[in-house]
């Protein structure tokens, strides 16, 4: 089954499990609204605003990152943020943003962590090369892990990324820092937007029932996503090999009609 890749619909995450720079733009439109803010007026300093809403200097810049790409606010060179328009939806209410793994924990009072079987950079191959629309042997961070929730091993993950994205992957220790985070963090932040999805049922290789401690009759579910960031370029391809006892897929289907 493939999923299309269009924005989640509202309901589908309550506001709460939406990621923390997520909520700060919204907030911070809420507030410019609030207080009859216009069309030019100057926003507090990164410094102000950080301290006012308790977020760090790395979630504020996401959120104004957020709020930019859906044409809020806009910076100068020197002179700071800007309102541009205040008559866009607010961020969290209209498209909430792809969920990663330690942010689904984080939300769900789980404890995440990784084992990293494997961090390399190395060229794309030509079919990476067109689903992440760069050049064949471009350089590509490619990332194995084993995901745990609360010390279970949950999924075998396998990411691959552009390193011109973020070339802080290749130093960053995956075994204790988020993916998305990073990602996040970026400069200028990459931030994971909408996705194709899909998911298939499979036996499982010899080497997933040894990573994955599994017997021979229990089912993999595996998990094809294509992840696009706020300009609908695609940052990331991941595949992740779940034990079929430990994870399930929902979704809701509209009618767009």
């Amino acid at each position: 089954m493939t999923v299309a890749r269009t924005p989640l619909p509202r309901g589908l995450f309550a506001d709460d499990a939406l990621p923390l720079y997520e909520r700060t733009a919204a907030r911070l439109l809420d507030e410019l609204r609030a207080t009859g803010a216009r069309t030019g007026d100057r926003l507090p300093s990164e410094r102000a605003l950080s301290a006012r809403y308790g977020v760090s200097r790395v979630t504020l810049r996401a959120a104004l990152a957020e709020l930019e790409a859906r044409g809020i606010v806009r910076p100068t060179s020197s002179r700071g943020w800007f309102v541009a328009e205040l008559g866009a939806p607010a961020p969290a209410a209209a498209a909430p943003q792809v969920q990663g793994f330690a942010d689904y924990a984080e939300v769900n009072g789980l404890t995440a962590s990784s084992r990293v079987l494997s961090a390399t950079v190395r060229p794309a191959t030509v079919p990476e090369a067109e689903q992440l629309r760069i050049a064949p042997g471009a350089d590509l961070f490619d990332l194995h892990r084993l995901r745990f929730l609360d010390d279970l091993v949950v999924v075998l993950e396998h990411n691959r990324l552009p390193l011109a994205v973020c070339p802080a992957l290749a130093g960053t220790d995956f075994g204790k820092a988020s993916l998305y985070a990073t990602l996040r963090a970026a400069d200028p932040p990459q931030l994971p937007r909408v996705a194709d999805y899909s998911v298939e049922a499979r036996h499982p290789t010899p080497r997933e029932r040894e990573l994955l401690e599994t017997g021979d009759t229990m089912p993999m579910l595996v998990a094809t996503q294509l992840t696009f960031n706020q300009e609908d370029r695609p940052i990331e391809l991941t595949v992740q090999v779940y034990r079929g006892d430990r994870y399930r897929f929902r979704a809701s289907i509209t009618n767009q009609a």
